[in-house]
């Protein structure tokens, strides 16, 4: 595989996306294209943040090592060889029961075992920029590495279209894509009709020294950003997706509704919001108060970022924010 530096925006592998325009002060009203356009089978794609993929022939035996690796290679009818998500691929918005059958790759994120995946023998690895660059030259001794991340659903679609095309799997992607955007459509109209999109939504992560929030900028917050009153923007610093935020701010925002995927590393770790219950701060946020607070599936809502991951969190959200 050869990457090269960032092409034109042109030759971005991305279909028509939602468009936007400023109704007050961050109130966005969105409205989603429903169809997808063509799509051709290629050994060379574009994806969205403009790295060239030149494969020598279709990938059919693919390892994945970030969440936007499963959710695409289900979305396209086909299985990973190696999953480093065994939690997510388990889930039952992509193979649920049968995804116990996929083979996890031993390791830490970022540091996997590069012998076993090997021993898988991908023509295809994906990993996540920023975490597997180190593991390039070990992997690319044996497999094409690419390194793919969506900073927004737009993005999510553009790499599956880009997959879709290297694999040939064409048909799959743009049906895949359309389903999508239509559930996305249909979601927009609904919280615009039932007063949905006027409560205040804050998805939160982390411990109670460092409360970790995924800002508009995130791919999961400019998705709920689609749908509700998201008022979280970045707060500046190296990261745009993802700032720490006190309570004391999180109050001042007042949201509504709170989703927390907790980060537990072992069966005596607590959820975030148990850790935080005893807070008096913490139990004035609006959220709080009305029982608004819901623990959600960490790798869905964290590391998913592939379409029928997005559309669970859509329906999960849907089905809990009040109307």
């Amino acid at each position: 595989m050869k990457l090269v530096a960032p092409a034109a925006a042109g030759l971005l592998l991305l279909s028509a996306c939602a468009t936007a325009s400023p109704q007050a002060e961050d109130t966005v009203v969105t409205s989603v294209v429903r169809a997808a356009e063509p799509l051709t089978a290629s050994l060379t794609v574009t994806d969205p943040h403009g790295q060239r993929v030149t494969l020598a022939e279709p990938p059919e035996r693919i390892v994945c090592l970030n969440g936007l690796c499963d959710d695409l290679v289900v979305d396209l009818g086909l299985t990973p060889v190696g999953t480093s998500n065994p939690a997510l691929i388990t889930h039952p918005a992509l193979l649920g029961d049968a995804g116990a059958a996929v083979p996890v790759v031993p390791g830490t994120f970022g540091s996997e075992d590069v012998e076993a995946i090997a021993g898988l023998e991908p023509d295809l690895v994906i990993g996540l920029p920023g975490v597997h660059d180190a593991l390039r030259p070990a992997i690319e001794g044996f497999a094409p590495l690419w390194l793919a991340e969506p900073a927004t659903w737009e993005e999510s679609v553009g790499y599956l279209r880009a997959l879709g095309a290297l694999t040939g799997r064409t048909d799959e992607a743009v049906r895949a894509e359309e389903t999508f955007r239509g559930h996305l459509a249909d979601a927009v109209a609904r919280t615009r009709d039932n007063g949905q999109a006027a409560r205040k939504i804050l998805l939160m992560y982390g411990s109670v020294d460092a409360i970790g929030v995924d800002t508009a900028s995130s791919l999961k917050g400019h998705l709920l950003d689609q749908l509700f009153d998201y008022p979280f923007p970045a707060k500046g610093g190296d990261t745009d997706t993802a700032s720490n935020y006190s309570v004391e701010e999180l109050l001042a925002r007042q949201p509504d509704v709170v989703f927390v995927y907790s980060l537990l590393f072992s069966s005596e770790d607590r959820t975030l919001s148990s850790q935080l219950a005893d807070n008096p701060v913490w139990r004035q946020v609006p959220a709080v108060a009305s029982g608004q607070v819901h623990e959600v599936h960490a790798k869905l809502w964290g590391a998913g970022r592939g379409l029928r991951s997005l559309t669970a969190v859509v329906d999960e959200a849907l089905a809990e924010v009040p109307a």
